[in-house]
Order: C-alpha cells, then sequence, then structure tokens
C-alpha cells in the first residue's frame, strides 16, 4: 500500500469525507469504526472509483486496547501508516450529576485514550523514518469549558494540549502532528449527542462535513499545526484567553442551554 491512510472513525461525517479525499489524492487506506458493513461499502467505492486500496477494520474504540488491537492488524498485513488521522469521537449532553457515568467512560476512552494509544503506537516508526503525518481532531469546544457538556469539552482540551505538545516534540524530526478544530458542523453528532435543541446547532445554518474535512486535509497536507475552522470561529477561539474563566464558562454555558 502506498500514502497509506488510517482514518478513525470512517463510516460518516468528517471522516467519510477526509476518507475520500486521501483516495482523490491517490493515496490508500485503512478505515476504522464500529460499522464494518459501512466501511465495506465505502471501500467497494473509493477502489473502484480511485483504483487505490482500502483495508477496513471493524473496531469499537471505546472498548479497552482497541487501538492496539488495529495496530497489531497492521502490524501482520505490513501495512505503514505514513498518515494518522484520529477522528473518532463523541459527546453528550446534561448537567454532570444527571449523565450516564459508563457513556463519560466510553467518552474518555475514544476521544482522549484512544486517540493518545494510535499517537503512541504509530508515531515512533514516523520519527525513525523521518516522515508522517498526524491529524488529530479536537473541537473550539477545546478553548474553554463547556457546562452541560463538561467531559466532551475537557476531552477536547486534552486533544489539542496534548498534540500541540507532541508537534513540537517532533516538528525537526520530519513529522507534523496537525489540531483540526472544528465548531458545530452538519453531522451525525448532534443526534448522537442529544444536542439538536441546544443554541449551539438549533436555527443555524451549519458548514457541511466535506467543508471542514477539506479545510482539515488541507492544513495537514500544508504542514500546519492548528487549524480552527471558520475566521470567526478562529477569532473567538483565540479571544476565549483575554476573557475572565468565570464569565467564559457563562457564556458556554448560555450557548450550550436548550432553546
Amino acid at each position: 500500500m502506498k500514502n497509506t491512510a488510517l482514518i478513525t472513525g470512517a463510516s460518516n461525517g468528517i471522516g467519510l469525507e477526509l476518507a475520500i479525499l486521501h483516495a482523490a489524492n491517490g493515496g490508500d487506506l485503512v478505515l476504522v469504526a464500529r460499522n464494518k458493513t459501512k466501511l465495506d461499502e465505502l471501500k467497494i467505492t473509493l477502489e473502484s472509483t480511485y483504483k487505490i486500496s482500502v483495508h477496513t477494520i471493524g473496531k469499537d474504540l471505546s472498548q479497552i486496547n482497541a487501538a492496539n488491537e488495529v495496530y497489531l492488524e497492521t502490524q501482520k498485513l505490513n501495512i505503514q501508516i505514513d498518515v494518522l488521522i484520529n477522528n473518532a469521537g463523541f459527546g453528550a449532553y446534561g448537567l454532570f450529576t444527571e449523565t450516564d457515568w459508563q457513556k463519560e467512560m466510553d467518552m474518555i476512552q475514544l476521544n482522549v485514550t484512544a486517540l493518545t494509544q494510535f499517537t503512541k503506537l504509530y508515531l515512533p516508526a514516523m520519527v525513525q523514518r523521518k516522515s508522517g503525518k498526524i491529524m488529530n481532531v479536537a473541537s473550539t469546544a477545546a478553548f474553554q469549558p463547556g457546562p452541560t457538556m463538561a467531559v466532551y469539552f475537557a476531552t477536547k482540551a486534552f486533544v489539542l494540549s496534548f498534540s500541540e505538545a507532541i508537534q513540537n516534540e517532533v516538528s525537526d524530526k520530519g513529522v507534523n502532528v496537525t489540531t483540526l478544530c472544528p465548531a458545530a458542523t452538519e453531522t451525525g453528532f448532534q443526534a448522537a449527542g442529544e444536542m439538536e435543541d441546544s443554541g449551539l446547532f438549533k436555527g443555524r445554518k451549519l458548514p457541511s462535513a466535506r467543508e471542514v474535512a477539506i479545510f482539515g486535509y488541507d492544513a495537514m497536507m500544508e504542514g500546519k499545526s492548528l487549524a480552527i475552522h471558520g475566521t470567526m470561529n478562529a477569532i473567538m477561539a483565540h479571544s476565549v484567553g483575554l476573557m475572565p474563566r468565570k464569565l467564559v464558562a457563562k457564556v458556554s454555558r448560555k450557548l450550550l442551554s436548550k432553546v
């Protein structure tokens, strides 16, 4: 396989669009998601359209050590991963005292642990080859606390901080780590997180998953370390650091409240 990208959460949304973009650029793919049927359907389409090779792995990355199982499969098949895109993730809505702990444990496992483990497993070989790209998908949520989505916002803050630190460590080793920070996007995320009626989504025209994917993919290929989709989103994200933290939490709570 050539110029192979491993993409998690590739069965829909931004992950699916990133897979299409990489295939259109002539790159092979390893696609990972829970729904292997969807991945296999995508494999047929991409291979016939772009004449590339696609390997699919059905895996629930919210399960402990699932990332290592994926890694071992790629090792067994002798697939070199040139591009790692940690896209899989989900959120949950509600006051922390009322939300389901098991769901939040799964969220931390997927959004934080699996992403970190994938990076741990594939980065050393990239450094050794002095070549490779990683994209970790965070969110504009990474820049502030999120009352009513406390755990989700915290996981994305981890992704941003972790990715920026790793980028600093490897920037002189031929490897680049890009953190993609979308704002609210038209995907299945809001339905899965029961957020359709929050001020973040209701009544708003949102960018498509394809728009965000193109923006993120281009940023990764250009070697950018941080990619915040949308000019106003970038301004807001950077201005948060100038505001009192208590006020930031209040504004965030208002935005996330159901309308």
